[in-house]
């Protein structure tokens, strides 16, 4: 029992740990933020000049890694890349299989829903301006393993890479950084003595 209480001391409640029936909850949740990202990725708007497409995933890698906590968020990230490489057609653009040069950005969301989810574990996601730096982690997490595994693919430099894979992308990614970390605290001050948790 001593064990019991030091390990729910260490980690605090994410909103996914609101619902009702442990086992079906987190089923439902990680089925739930993997077809998210599955939807956002439709919002893709392909750029000429870049294999990387403007999409809306990221913002549901985001919302996912705070809300679920590490594990299941990293579960869900897992069950997007895994489902979409054996074929179910919810990468940008209905595309499925093996994504070549973009591949990274999607093993980058397991990463960032983690630490994302681990960082809200411990109180990140209750307060504005820690919420923002929660995102930045994760986004940080993204192009940490997509950027490097673009210039693999493509046989570029690092400096290339950048500018095809991270530089155009920076202002919509703070845009949806800003969207996700606003909604996050936001919530936690709808949820019945949420905004009192964890200060």
């Amino acid at each position: 029992m001593p064990m019991q209480v030091g390990v729910v001391r260490s980690r605090q409640a994410v909103l996914a740990d609101l619902l009702p029936g442990a086992a079906l909850r987190d089923v439902l949740a990680v089925l739930g933020a993997a077809g998210l990202v599955g939807v956002l990725a439709q919002v893709s708007v392909p750029l000429g000049f870049t294999p990387v497409p403007l999409t809306g995933q990221t913002l549901g890698v985001l919302l996912a890694g705070t809300a679920l906590g590490w594990r299941r968020a990293a579960a869900a990230m897992s069950l997007y890349l895994v489902a979409g490489l054996a074929g179910v057609p919810w990468f940008a653009g209905h595309a499925s299989g093996w994504p070549g040069a973009t591949g990274g950005f999607l093993v980058g969301f397991v990463l960032a829903a983690a630490v994302c989810g681990w960082l809200a574990e411990r109180g990140g996601d209750r307060r504005i301006w820690r919420s923002a730096g929660l995102m930045v982690a994760g986004e940080v997490a993204i192009f940490a393993v997509g950027v490097p595994w673009l210039a693999v693919a493509l046989h570029v430099g690092l400096v290339k890479a950048l500018a095809l894979g991270c530089t155009p992308f920076l202002a919509g990614e703070a845009l949806k950084a800003a969207i996700a970390a606003g909604l996050t605290p936001a919530t936690w001050r709808l949820v019945d003595g949420g905004a009192g948790r964890g200060r």
